[in-house]
């Protein structure tokens, strides 16, 4: 499994490496609407809701990543801010203010239109962002500088939770989470602050205070998408990825900081 796990990651750093260095760049636009409708796929597998027959799901996955995709290569350019500034509102609000929420009461998606409109609340947002970072200079640093940020965060919660991991942090969603692994990411995120402090320029946007509120939405992502898998029954949202499981097991936690951070990289340069 280990052997496996390697392998997958250092495909996807490779691809991840043709698309942004060398390849066009409208190959990141399709690779980026790629992994929405891949994501919207194994959203929709989430539920026993009628829309989601194995045929339906194809379709819906489909639609929305070309669909994103002939927005973003040959829409005008108003017609993608708006999208990308409505989306960003959205997505802003429903990880800070309704996932926290959701994940102390617990709720359950029970109707089929409402399933529908949070992954598109959950992928939409986070696809814009993806677009969106890539194309600000230094690009593609700023993009790479912001997906790290649960990268880092994971790794420095995997250590210090194995090291000194004891109380948890939500048994009852995300067993192996602890409340000591979370600090151990925080203080990989101020290290982080400082590393992005000297570099200076649009990078001092990631401050602490930024980062630590993107670390929280980096474990409400992770945890909210154990929520939905726990509810279906299921451990991981499809076996794409070998030995890492699916898209959304992968970038749960990009969906919910990317969105956040580009507003708040806005706010902050006053782009």
């Amino acid at each position: 499994m280990l052997v496996t796990r390697i392998k997958t990651a250092v495909v996807l750093f490779l691809l991840i490496f043709l698309v942004l260095f060398v390849l066009p760049g409208w190959t990141w636009i399709v690779f980026a609407s790629l992994l929405a409708g891949l994501g919207f796929w194994e959203w929709l597998r989430l539920t026993p809701a009628p829309y989601t027959s194995p045929i339906a799901r194809i379709v819906l996955a489909l639609l929305l990543g070309n669909v994103l995709a002939a927005l973003a290569l040959a829409a005008p350019v108003f017609l993608m801010a708006w999208l990308t500034g409505i989306s960003l509102l959205v997505g802003s609000v429903f990880w800070l203010l309704v996932v926290p929420l959701w994940l102390v009461k617990r709720w359950e998606l029970r109707q089929p239109v409402v399933h529908f409109i949070v992954g598109l609340v959950l992928l939409v947002p986070a696809w814009c962002a993806l677009v969106s970072l890539k194309s600000v200079p230094p690009e593609p640093w700023l993009l790479l500088a912001t997906m790290a940020v649960p990268w880092i965060a994971d790794i420095g919660a995997y250590f210090a939770g194995k090291q000194f991991g004891k109380r948890k942090l939500a048994p009852a969603i995300s067993p192996g989470k602890t409340w000591e692994g979370v600090a151990g990411a925080a203080v990989c995120m101020m290290i982080y602050a400082i590393a992005m402090n000297q570099v200076g320029g649009i990078f001092t946007a990631l401050s602490v205070p930024v980062l630590l509120l993107l670390l929280v939405l980096s474990v409400t992502g992770d945890l909210f998408e154990s929520l939905m898998k726990r509810q279906a029954g299921i451990k991981d949202s499809s076996q794409l990825l070998p030995g890492h499981g699916g898209v959304l097991d992968r970038i749960d936690s990009q969906l919910s900081v990317l969105p956040v951070a580009l507003l708040m990289i806005i706010l902050a340069v006053g782009h």
